[in-house]
């Protein structure tokens, strides 16, 4: 087994099996991830949800006070170094912050745009002077940031901007266009704008709101995120300085993709948060709401979705704090790393570029189911204002959108990982053939090489493991070049690689609860085990679409055989599962694991 403190690659996992206590999960938060979350909570309880009401009439006034006071706290610059007003933690810290703020969703926009795609890319690529210039004022919540990507015509296909920077003699530019959909759009100071130079040369910028030219537009009347602000940015002949460049000019994409894949994780982290606030929302309502002179909490089909909530909830979170701790081992083995040098989180982000996108997709789905049903936990009261679910529905909708949509973060997590493999950065392919050459053994079964907690769902995740090199090595030669515009293909591949990476790390951690000797080690037991069996059967649906779609008549017959001799995946008793976590959550009044 491998220790992933040092296998830093990413989708390594896929090929190699993990040693559970090697993997980060939230039991194994310092004093200091404590004291920072603490922080978070006490700001968002505090500060924030007492006045969400004026936010919502949007008192964009009161939100930049309170984006200062959130700087004064710390929680802006929680990846800048110290020498620019940063705390500079580590990523387990970030995740932790991202959960907390997120429990009012607007704010949590409204920090986003801030830390994450404003804060960063100076950090990551600016110049020492732009760093010197932008970061302390940002951090400490002085001036309020925007990034500025999408245009009406291209959302998706960011490369495709209109937006013109033109160059002049002097070295300066011209910049004009607009950008639509801009968080903080109707108060933000500094905007990362990007344009195409001379229209060829895809650039980012630093644009000051203040400079002649720069403008916002109306403000969108938006399903939710009623108290974030979202406008075009409109830009007409703005002067632009040479030195307002932010990285080099005709590398805007690296820029833009480092500074999304990081801010896909950090959605994860903010989708985790929202799950938590959803689901101790529906547990307590649960707990008081009486039907037929009972509480309904104590009803089997309430049940069924208090335990299916908390297992996916663990599950995300699993995978949340794994995919962390990857990250921050990999920033670690950077050697001779000089102060404020940011190329080990850069080569990190882009290693993880893969995991990133796995918890952009899980999160914001995961998110989406809870706070469904916590609206129909709530039954008409949750259609009503009167109680927060139906405004967590609202807000939650744009996540699925936001960091690139979900669609196409599905076409990029088996793109990115074939082209991984092509590169030799993943022996991705060896591991397909070597499948092969098993799947052609008559021998091939799941037979239990060891017993002991978890053990069968440790395999079914070795299964699903092996399923992932099974379909996507047929894929590979089936179309070679051309998958890339197979994308039916390629987003079952997709659900098959986060399925497999989501299961392993909650069985994972759970078993690593249960060799502490963890108090509620059953419960985590319970929670993994319901993941991974419910995912063995998506798991196996998405396998036989898949190989359906590239295959047919004797073939088609020999791959679904194989599969079967795979997915030999006893089922468990899931209900008494689903109630014993229901019950423990409803009890709690709160998910199970914070």
């Amino acid at each position: 087994m491998t220790t992933e403190t040092t296998t830093l690659r990413g989708g390594q996992w896929l090929i190699e099996e993990t040693d559970p206590p090697a993997v980060m999960t939230p039991e194994k938060r310092t004093e200091e991830h404590a004291l920072i979350g603490q922080t978070a909570a006490e700001f968002i309880d505090g500060e924030v949800l007492p006045v969400a009401e004026r936010l919502e009439a949007k008192d964009w006034t009161l939100n930049r006070e309170l984006v200062k006071k959130c700087g004064a706290l710390g929680l802006l610059g929680t990846n800048v170094p110290e020498a620019y007003g940063g705390v500079d933690l580590d990523k387990i810290s970030t995740l932790i912050v991202s959960e907390q703020v997120s429990r009012y969703a607007s704010f949590g926009a409204t920090f986003g745009a801030q830390a994450n795609l404003t804060i960063l890319p100076i950090s990551m690529f600016g110049t020492e002077a732009q760093k010197q210039k932008y970061l302390p004022p940002l951090i400490a919540g002085d001036l309020v940031g925007a990034y500025c990507l999408s245009e009406s015509g291209s959302g998706s296909d960011a490369l495709g901007a209109k937006a013109r920077a033109t160059k002049q003699a002097d070295g300066s530019f011209v910049l004009s266009g607009e950008k639509m959909w801009i968080t903080n759009g109707g108060f933000a100071d500094v905007l990362i704008v990007f344009a195409k130079v001379d229209g060829e040369h895809f650039t980012a910028f630093i644009v000051e709101k203040a400079w002649p030219g720069v403008s916002s537009g109306k403000e969108e009347h938006k399903m939710g995120l009623h108290g974030s602000s979202t406008t075009p940015i409109i830009l007409q002949d703005v002067k632009v300085p040479a030195d307002a460049v932010l990285g080099e000019v005709g590398r805007g994409h690296k820029v833009a993709f480092n500074v999304l894949n990081f801010g896909r994780f950090k959605l994860g982290a903010m989708a985790s948060g929202g799950v938590k606030g959803a689901l101790g929302e529906a547990a307590k309502y649960a707990a008081t709401r009486k039907q037929f002179g009972v509480a309904i909490g104590t009803f089997g089909a309430i049940r069924h979705k208090l335990g299916e909530m908390t297992a996916r909830e663990y599950g995300l979170e699993s995978m949340m704090y794994r995919t962390a701790g990857l990250i921050d081992a990999h920033i670690a083995a950077a050697a001779d790393t000089k102060a404020g040098d940011a190329s080990p989180l850069l080569r990190a982000l882009e290693e993880f570029a893969v995991e990133a996108s796995i918890a952009k997709v899980l999160g914001s789905e995961v998110l989406d189911y809870v706070i469904d049903e916590n609206v129909q936990i709530h039954g008409g009261n949750g259609f009503v204002r009167d109680y927060p679910a139906e405004g967590h529905y609202r807000d939650a909708r744009v996540n699925r959108i936001f960091e690139g949509t979900n669609e196409i973060n599905r076409l990029l997590i088996p793109g990115m990982l074939m082209k991984k493999a092509l590169k030799g950065e993943l022996a991705l392919i060896p591991a397909a053939r070597a499948l092969q050459d098993e799947i052609m053994s008559p021998s091939t079964s799941m037979a239990a090489d060891e017993e002991g907690v978890l053990a069968a769902e440790l395999r079914a995740c070795g299964a699903f493991k092996k399923v992932v090199l099974m379909v996507a090595g047929t894929a590979m030669q089936t179309y070679g070049q051309a998958i890339e515009q197979e994308q039916e293909v390629l987003s079952y591949l997709a659900d098959l690689v986060i399925d497999a990476y989501t299961a392993e790390s909650a069985v994972l951690r759970a078993i690593d609860a249960a060799n502490r000797k963890a108090p509620d080690a059953a419960l985590h037991a319970d929670a993994a085990a319901v993941f991974t069996h419910e995912a063995a059967g998506r798991v196996e649906l998405n396998a036989r679409a898949a190989l359906a779609a590239m295959s047919e008549g004797d073939v088609l017959r020999t791959q679904l055989a194989a599969l079967r001799r795979l997915m030999k995946v006893t089922p468990a008793n899931t209900v008494q599962m689903r109630r014993r976590l229901a019950d423990a959550t409803v009890a709690k009044g709160a998910y199970l694991f914070a």
